[in-house]
């Protein structure tokens, strides 16, 4: 399969999901089987797709375990500045610009692949991936839309392959002791929750009243700036779409919401089984525009009773002047030296850092993001409480690692999609109530928003470019 015509006619089957009788490892003339365990005793072959920024610590990360090869590197502009470094590291592995043509080539020396790429080409990357037998690491948010997250979920469960969110928090200490608390009755009837992210972030300070997309500029030498976008719809090239600052607009990214909630909310809407809302109001949205996210938001999720558990309403507050109010007894917002600051510079220690407060009936709960512990407030509660608090495990692998071992058979990933997809799915209707700055009512049954049709409509997003289309098929 080494001319396009042949890769063409094999995207074509492979990737027409909804006609397989058989592994797409066959119908690529491969022998491997969909979803097939790394023998225990080797390493897992490691594709890297997206390998600067925030793709390259993903690879070290890996890497760093011992428990990979890297086997192939991936990234659409090998020629950029901050692709050198993994390149550096590893001279010796094949270079590819797309990730299809990488497939083609090197489908069966390929266990397992990491996706750390824009958020609006997770889906088509990961997605072939998948109908081919690999096993997938995808920096979070799953997915950009309400729909690609639904498409992963049911591709997983069809696929059977390990799928982990890179959310990494997920297996360190506030996972292991979210669960011993709830299973010991320290954390119950929860009511509500704050969840906040107060740090600057890249669109702030940018010209609100924006009416239409920045003009074109020359597109980079060695960048492919139509494989960029793959299946998002065309925009012109600007240097404030890429590196980073893809993050900033609704075609591209999920805003501070989809960056850091992934990191905050992630334990409580596990273990509190919250799954999907049934209403979202963006409460607050200053400097809103139809292109860039809001220079600060306020969004109320309202999440029904489930079994014995009581209604949760979940408020996130992000933008630098957005700072909820605390209870008392809060004391210090301490900085946890393990959460790594925003792409635009450090966390402000005075102020109060990325994190959430929980309220039960009983109990009132302060933690941080990413793996922080929580603790009980005020102070003499928390002293009150400690002879009763339960043993905490220990985790027996970090994120990268438990990823690893899953596709080895040895671990469960902490993170796959059956957990992260409906979370990712949150942050997707969030942005939704944030674009459009409005109440939004969905019904969690038959997974459509009801009191607005361009929102609704809005849950799919716009139709792929032509060429992408088989990906949106299970």
């Amino acid at each position: 399969m080494k001319n396009s015509e042949s890769r063409r006619h094999f995207l074509k089957q492979a990737l027409a999901l909804s006609a397989f009788s058989v592994t797409p490892g066959l119908l690529a003339g491969q022998t491997f089987t969909s979803g097939k365990p790394v023998s225990p005793s080797d390493r897992v072959n490691l594709a890297c797709i997206g390998i600067g920024n925030r793709g390259g610590e993903i690879i070290n990360a890996l890497y760093n375990t011992g428990l990979c090869n890297i086997v192939a590197l991936c990234d659409v502009d090998m020629g950029a500045p901050h692709t050198q470094a993994i390149l550096g590291k590893f001279p010796d592995v094949p270079r590819f610009q797309d990730f299809r043509k990488m497939f083609d080539a090197m489908a069966n020396q390929i266990d397992a692949v990491s996706v750390g790429t824009p958020d609006h080409s997770h889906f088509p990357i990961t997605m072939m991936a998948m109908a081919l037998g690999k096993h997938v690491y995808v920096e979070k948010p799953l997915a950009r839309t309400f729909r690609e997250n639904e498409l992963l979920m049911q591709a997983a469960r069809k696929y059977k392959v390990a799928t982990q969110m890179g959310n990494q928090g997920h297996s360190d200490g506030n996972y292991f002791q979210f669960k011993a608390w709830v299973d010991a009755g320290i954390i119950k009837d929860v009511t509500a929750i704050t969840a906040h992210m107060n740090s600057a972030r890249r669109w702030h300070g940018w010209d609100t009243g924006i009416s239409r997309f920045p003009q074109g500029q020359p597109v980079p030498d060695t960048l492919d700036w139509d494989l960029w976008l793959m299946a998002a719809e065309h925009h012109d090239f600007h240097k404030d779409f890429v590196n980073g600052q893809w993050r900033s607009w609704y075609h591209f990214g999920l805003g501070a919401l989809g960056d850091w909630g992934a990191h905050i909310i992630d334990t409580a809407h596990e273990f509190l089984n919250l799954g999907l809302p049934y209403e979202i109001s963006c409460l607050k949205a200053e400097g809103h525009n139809d292109f860039f996210f809001p220079q600060s938001s306020t969004i109320l999720f309202r999440f029904p009773e489930r079994g014995n558990m009581p209604p949760v309403d979940i408020t996130w507050y992000d933008g630098v002047n957005n700072v909820p109010a605390v209870p008392e007894g809060y004391g210090v917002s301490e900085l946890d030296p393990n959460i790594p600051p925003p792409s635009t510079g450090q966390i402000q220690p005075a102020k109060l850092n990325p994190g959430k407060i929980i309220y039960s009936k009983e109990l009132t709960f302060k933690g941080g993001s990413h793996g922080s512990t929580l603790s009980i407030i005020p102070e003499d509660k928390a002293k009150e409480m400690a002879s009763r608090l339960p043993e905490v495990p220990k985790s027996p692998s970090n994120h990268f690692a438990n990823f690893l071992k899953a596709c080895k058979g040895e671990e469960k990933c902490r993170s796959p999609f059956e957990i992260s997809g409906p979370l990712s799915q949150v942050f997707s209707l969030g942005v939704l109530s944030q674009w459009l700055n409005t109440r939004l009512v969905f019904d969690r049954n038959t997974k459509q928003i009801t009191n607005h049709k361009k929102a609704n409509e809005l849950l799919a997003g716009p139709p792929p470019r032509k060429g992408w289309e088989d990906f949106y098929k299970v």
